[in-house]
């Protein structure tokens, strides 16, 4: 395998913390920018990156030989997780952080010692959007929910800051060749005399009844797979995350830590093989779909597939999403949104008295309505606008 790039040479186990020039303080990414800004000071400081950094793709994996010999120590990085006894995410914290909050749930957590063996992510998205955008994205869609609990929706404008984290991924790039056989139907139509009753009277009339004819074919099509996208952790409904798709992959960025610095990050706990098998799923439905279209004809009936999968390489990735936790009359309601294009997804909380209200408003106005028009026909007239008709025996 080829040497690295030195900008590449970088250790999970670094702290995602630099401090301030000018007065020491911790900087955080100024999302949108290549800037780390300092909230103490206002000072900001440039990403330095190296050399040829922008523009590099981020360096694939091999599959087979990860599973089969595992990665090298390069590859490799011991961090710092601590896992939520409530819905089970392991995420990253700086080592002098002893307590703190879920963010994919509200639970109050305390960090332990525990220390995890995983494979380094080799690309991100940095954040895009600001706390205070997404904060607005967030509370435009909770407006646009009309059973949504008030009290929620003020809870959410004036509640704590978003977390913003990166959630782990892996992406998965094939070489596909598949060979299949099965039948192309053509559809064709007989002319048949069948018996109708029109009027009363039993008739004879032709009719057009379809028929396909089938003809066995086989064939083999070809499909390269490029970053099919699987998340890999359970902390939060696949649902929600699927959601925020698309996910503009084409400006990923290799690993550095100065854009997860102000951030949290996630481990992994969906494993490499897992992820594949995900993966696989999805490109069985688009080779289906490929033989399909290759096979033609108005129908079409699939017999067997048989794919070999040539290239197969994989990398960890990062995405950034803003989570917002909250616990409302003792029940958590969380959303998340998508930390470069601002889609937001989330549960759809319902107010049980909106909905009464909405029903018994509903009941009112049919009632009223039956009122008005059961009055007008014993009266034997009704208005329309600004004219009266009556009806005249």
């Amino acid at each position: 395998m080829a040497e690295a790039p030195a900008f590449e040479q970088i250790s999970m186990t670094e702290e995602h913390r630099f401090p301030c020039q000018s007065c020491g303080s911790d900087l955080r990414f100024e999302p949108g920018t290549d800037l780390l800004s300092c909230d103490h000071c206002g000072n900001q400081q440039q990403i330095e990156h190296s050399a040829g950094f922008r523009g590099q793709a981020v360096r694939e994996l091999d599959f087979r030989r990860a599973i089969k010999e595992g990665l090298s120590e390069f590859d490799m990085a011991e961090i710092q997780t601590v896992t939520c006894t409530n819905c089970g995410a392991h995420n990253e914290f700086d080592a002098d952080t002893h307590a703190a909050e879920c963010p994919f749930c509200a639970t109050p957590i305390v960090t332990g010692t525990g220390v995890e063996r995983q494979i380094k992510p080799r690309g991100l998205l940095p954040f895009h959007l600001s706390e205070k955008e997404a904060r607005k994205q967030m509370t435009d869609w909770l407006g646009r929910l009309w059973f949504a609990p008030s009290g929620l929706k003020a809870y959410a404008r004036k509640g704590r800051k978003m977390s913003g984290v990166y959630v782990p991924y892996w992406t998965y790039d094939a070489q596909t060749q598949s060979d299949y056989t099965g039948q192309r139907g053509t559809v064709y139509y007989e002319t048949r005399r069948v018996s109708v009753v029109v009027n009363g009277r039993r008739q004879m009339r032709n009719r057009q009844v379809a028929k396909i004819r089938w003809k066995n074919v086989r064939g083999r099509v070809s499909r390269f797979f490029d970053d099919v996208l699987v998340l890999a952790s359970k902390s939060l409904p696949k649902k929600y995350t699927d959601g925020l798709a698309p996910w503009d992959l084409s400006s990923m960025q290799p690993y550095r830590p100065e854009y997860l610095a102000g951030f949290r990050a996630e481990a992994y706990t969906v494993t490499l093989e897992d992820g594949y098998a995900e993966a696989a799923d999805y490109m069985n439905r688009m080779i289906e779909r490929d033989v399909r279209f290759d096979i033609g004809g108005d129908r079409q009936q699939i017999d067997h597939i048989a794919t070999d999968v040539g290239t197969l390489t994989f990398k960890h990735v990062l995405l950034p999403v803003w989570v917002a936790a909250y616990k409302y009359q003792g029940k958590t309601y969380r959303f998340v949104v998508n930390g470069r294009t601002g889609n937001v997804q989330g549960e759809r909380p319902f107010s049980k008295w909106k909905i009464f209200f909405a029903v018994l408003f509903g009941l009112l106005a049919a009632a009223i309505i039956g009122y008005m028009v059961a009055h007008g026909q014993n009266n034997g007239s009704f208005s329309s606008g600004n004219f009266n008709i009556e009806w005249l025996d």
